[in-house]
């Protein structure tokens, strides 16, 4: 019971944190580019407004386009349960694995193109293509990315790869780890929409791909979108940070132990956030066409990763 109340609990500081990382990291960008910005919390404050609101829905779209938002968020929360955030291993652990993770996530991936397409809008059919196409390429790589940790493990269960790891840190070094990472780390720029994939911050009908798709929504709708959104980029820094770097993950359900586990996971996402708003900074925009080879890299550098495992076993 203590397992099942951890897990729900786990998914309650996910929702959570989920808004603060995304401001944090505005936050960040912004004062590295010399202006104010606005505070961390401020998503918090857009997520209230947002359902506040009323619904505004185009007399051309479908219940796909209503029940479409519930669905994304469901689905990436579920995802919540999952990874191991505070605490490994968990009941949910025998549940879901490496590859009921890359299906939920592309579960949402795919309800939110079918959103963009149902209202027959020329943007929201723009960015559900080149969703598509992004995911195409960087589903198989989250897989096989992580496929190299659950070679060394002997499981695709995530809270045994965490326990595996923290069994042999001196793992965490080999050529396998540091590729495996490299790749989710490319990916997960590309599944979040962060730069140099897709520019969060604008609406310029040449460049964006997920603001293309949740153009026609509004209110509670919107809300549900935007949290979910903040969710998966918190779901990819804790696979990062967890699975690749362990420590601080609580092996044993004790107060003391889980309280170092959220401090832990804190400082990691904070730290994460930090790396992603600096190359924000620093990096420009790609073509479009130019993504596919760089989600190519990435494949790369996870198949490479999967094949040090073999080798190094």
């Amino acid at each position: 019971m203590t397992g099942y109340l951890l897990e729900i609990g786990q998914a309650l500081l996910a929702l959570l944190l989920a808004p603060g990382l995304t401001g944090f990291i505005r936050w960040v960008k912004a004062r590295l580019q010399g202006r104010r910005g606005a505070p961390p919390w401020q998503p918090y404050y857009d997520l209230r407004k947002l359902f506040g609101k009323d619904v505004v829905v185009s007399k051309n779209a479908s219940w796909l386009f209503r029940f479409a938002p519930y669905m994304i968020f469901a689905s990436t929360l579920a995802v919540t349960m999952i990874v191991p955030l505070v605490a490994a291993p968990l009941p949910f652990d025998a549940v879901g694995d490496l590859l009921a993770v890359v299906y939920l996530l592309l579960l949402g991936t795919f309800f939110l193109a079918l959103a963009g397409l149902d209202p027959g809008t020329p943007f929201g059919g723009m960015g559900a293509s080149r969703e598509m196409t992004i995911a195409a390429i960087a589903e198989p790589t989250i897989a096989l990315a992580i496929f190299g940790l659950a070679v060394g493990a002997g499981s695709t269960n995530l809270g045994r790869i965490v326990a595996q790891t923290l069994a042999n840190p001196g793992g965490v070094i080999n050529p396998g780890h540091l590729l495996g990472f490299s790749a989710l780390f490319i990916v997960m720029l590309a599944e979040t929409g962060r730069m140099p994939v897709d520019n969060p911050s604008t609406h310029l009908e040449l460049t964006m791909i997920h603001e293309a798709m949740i153009l026609e929504y509004s209110g509670r709708y919107l809300a549900l979108i935007e949290w979910a959104a903040a969710l998966k980029l918190l779901v990819f820094f804790s696979l990062l940070s967890n699975l690749f770097l362990p420590w601080g993950v609580a092996t044993a359900l004790t107060p003391g132990a889980l309280g170092v586990a959220v401090i832990a996971l804190a400082l990691k996402l904070a730290a994460l956030a930090v790396t992603v708003a600096v190359l924000e900074t620093r990096l420009a925009k790609l073509r479009l066409f130019r993504v596919p080879e760089l989600l190519a890299v990435s494949f790369v550098l996870a198949l490479l990763s999967v094949t040090s495992s073999f080798l190094l076993r």
